[in-house]
């Protein structure tokens, strides 16, 4: 990937040799332009974000009428796919969504996504959450801007708890009883997709971080170094986990979808995934109010003896908008890029539950109790620690997402799961 990345840079646009095309002067007054727009949330899947982009596009072709955005949707893994594709083809669109961190590694270094920090000196300036555009800066340029802030709770049934006298657990013991009791009343204690492998790195990542504390992956992740103990202990407690029947049957023969549906079907009890997930629980037309009533969340639990705080969340800033460095029209795109940020803070918190990463100020809008109580949590975060496989250079992340599905299946030990990551982030990829 970094290769065909480091290759196309030396080309133009057009495929010849030359210098990248140049951003353009501006576009002639009145003259029609299209700018292209790819992004990753299906109507249906993700209902609320779909929705605004569509509200925000109108807005802006309404504002800017000689100009037309093409917008083409692709699922979460059809997206990273194509991506990759377009990327090596030198036929990115005029502005997509990337990850931050080691996502975005080689895309800037294969000079794909131009800067956009002009912005961030001028109309943006002083809009976003301390610490959410530095995941998408590099050599101390900024090539994205993000539009999310999210973090990772368990969600859970309160019905099912109830029906079988169940709290949210304090520890993960608790967590195990709870686990052993939905098991013998014949109710899937947890869903998840783990075809995917990053909602199964979820799992991981809460369990390393409670037994090791909060700055043990980022470390292990910057010192390339996957040997600390409490990371090996965390995988022998998911394999525990495993065989504790926790997980839905086949979950690593489900995306992350099919995964979903099960939990807002009611057919399991738990469900831990990101805050993107908050206005299905809470504003979502086309979820009954019956269903989000059901639904309340809590903390990863504690574990004895562990080094981490129920105030350390996975999570962090969420997708980022980048203009191609190829776009014929790149003043055009960052235009739109800095209108569609702005929007998206004003649309977000109001008309879909989403948790944007510009600053809010709830004093003046009436929100639902979970989205409010989950900016609390965000407020009073200890720490809030970036997914691994974004973290991590693609060669690294890619072995990561495969060796925590071997994990969860018990195809390899905790052993082999750390020697063969800790392999990977050596090999500097």
């Amino acid at each position: 990937m970094t290769l065909l990345l480091l290759a196309t840079a030396c080309r133009g646009g057009n495929g010849e040799s030359g210098d990248a095309v140049k951003p353009s002067d501006g576009t002639a007054a009145g003259e029609k332009i299209t700018l292209k727009l790819m992004h990753l949330w299906p109507d249906g899947n993700n209902s609320a974000q779909n929705k605004m982009v569509k509200e925000i596009v109108e807005e802006f072709e309404d504002a800017n009428p000689n100009i037309t955005i093409a917008t083409e949707v692709l699922d979460n893994e059809q997206y990273k796919s194509k991506l990759k594709v377009l990327a090596a083809a030198n036929v990115l669109p005029d502005i997509g969504f990337t990850w931050a961190a080691g996502f975005m590694d080689p895309y800037v270094g294969g000079n794909k996504f131009a800067p956009l920090d002009d912005l961030l000196q001028d109309e943006l300036k002083g809009k976003f959450v301390t610490g959410t555009t530095e995941a998408f800066s590099f050599y101390g340029k900024t090539y994205a801007l993000p539009v999310e802030l999210n973090i990772v709770p368990v969600y859970y049934n309160k019905e099912i708890f109830a029906k079988y006298n169940l709290q949210p657990p304090g520890t993960l013991d608790d967590l195990k009883a709870i686990i052993k009791t939905l098991n013998q009343n014949g109710v899937t204690p947890v869903t998840l997709g783990g075809k995917d492998g990053w909602p199964a790195s979820f799992w991981y990542m809460y369990l390393a971080d409670r037994i090791g504390g909060a700055d043990l992956m980022d470390k292990a992740v910057a010192g390339k170094d996957f040997t600390d103990p409490s990371l090996l202990e965390a995988a022998k407690q998911v394999q525990d986990l495993v065989d504790r029947n926790t997980f839905i049957k086949g979950y690593n023969g489900l995306s992350n979808d099919e995964a979903k549906a099960q939990f807002m079907n009611g057919k399991s009890a738990m469900f831990a995934m990101g805050t993107w997930e908050v206005p299905n629980y809470t504003t979502a037309g086309d979820v009954s109010q019956a269903f989000k009533d059901k639904i309340g969340y809590f903390k990863f639990p504690a574990v004895t003896g562990g080094k981490g705080s129920v105030d350390d969340w996975v999570g962090g800033p969420g997708v980022g908008l980048f203009v191609s460095q190829n776009s014929k029209h790149i003043e055009e795109a960052k235009k739109f890029v800095s209108f569609f940020v702005q929007k998206w803070g004003e649309h977000s918190v109001v008309d879909a539950g989403v948790i944007p990463a510009t600053k809010v100020d709830t004093s003046m809008v009436k929100l639902p109790k979970m989205f409010i109580d989950l900016l609390n949590e965000l407020n009073k975060a200890n720490r809030v620690t970036l997914y691994l496989d974004t973290q991590m250079k693609p060669g690294a992340s890619s072995t990561h997402i495969n060796q925590v599905q071997a994990l969860f299946g018990e195809a390899v030990t905790p052993e082999e799961f750390i020697k063969k990551q800790d392999e990977a982030l050596k090999a500097g990829k």
